[in-house]
Formats: structure tokens, C-alpha cells, sequence
């Protein structure tokens, strides 16, 4: 059926060298990946954290919906925060899908 025969070469006759070299292109790509994607994937993640942790009453936020409102209300023990979208429209939002902090304000004394 075949023309020619196939003759199998052991891994010493070919010059298969060291399995370390054998997996060095697959680590050198592990690590191109981790400075190019997951390094700063993870970067990014950390610091939206901290943008959602420190949220407060006064900031213009965006949800991830598009959505633009100023912060009314910051419960700490919830995962909600209460956001004023136009006049007497007040909305609730989970904090993590915000997407952007626009503007910051000055800590608010909630003494009262």
C-alpha cells in the first residue's frame, strides 16, 4: 500500500538533546504571557477593587450599563450602593458593575 518504509530513529541517534530543551520554548512563552496578559489583567482588577472600595456619597459614577448618577447613598455591609440618575430617581446598584469613578469628592462627615 505504501511505497516506502518508515524506519523509527531512538531519541540519542536523532539528537533530541535535554528535556529541558524540549520545554524551554513553552516556558519562554509562560512567561511572554505573563507580562503581556496576566500581569497587568491583574493589575487592572486590583485597582477597579480599590475604585469600588472606596466609593462614597457625592461621587459621579458610571455603571457598566452606560449608566452616569451621582452617589446618594453607601451602605458598608451591603454590596449596594444608591445612585440619584435624575431628579427624584434614585436607583440601586451593585457596586461591582461599576465601570468608572468620574469625579471624587471631599470625605463627607456622616456624623448626624
Amino acid at each position: 500500500m505504501f511505497s516506502t518504509a518508515a524506519y523509527a530513529q531512538d531519541a540519542a541517534a536523532a539528537g533530541g538533546g535535554s528535556a529541558l530543551g524540549g520545554f524551554l520554548p513553552l516556558i519562554l512563552i509562560f512567561v511572554i504571557f505573563w507580562f503581556l496578559i496576566i500581569r497587568p489583567q491583574s493589575k487592572k482588577m486590583k485597582e477597579h477593587r480599590e475604585m469600588v472600595a472606596n466609593v462614597r456619597r457625592g461621587d459621579v459614577v458610571v455603571t457598566s450599563g452606560g449608566i452616569i448618577g451621582k452617589v446618594a447613598k453607601v451602605a458598608d455591609d451591603s454590596d449596594e450602593i444608591q445612585v440619584d440618575i435624575a431628579e427624584g430617581v434614585r436607583v440601586k446598584i451593585v457596586k461591582g458593575t461599576l465601570s468608572d469613578v468620574r469625579s471624587k469628592t471631599e470625605p463627607a462627615n456622616d456624623t448626624k
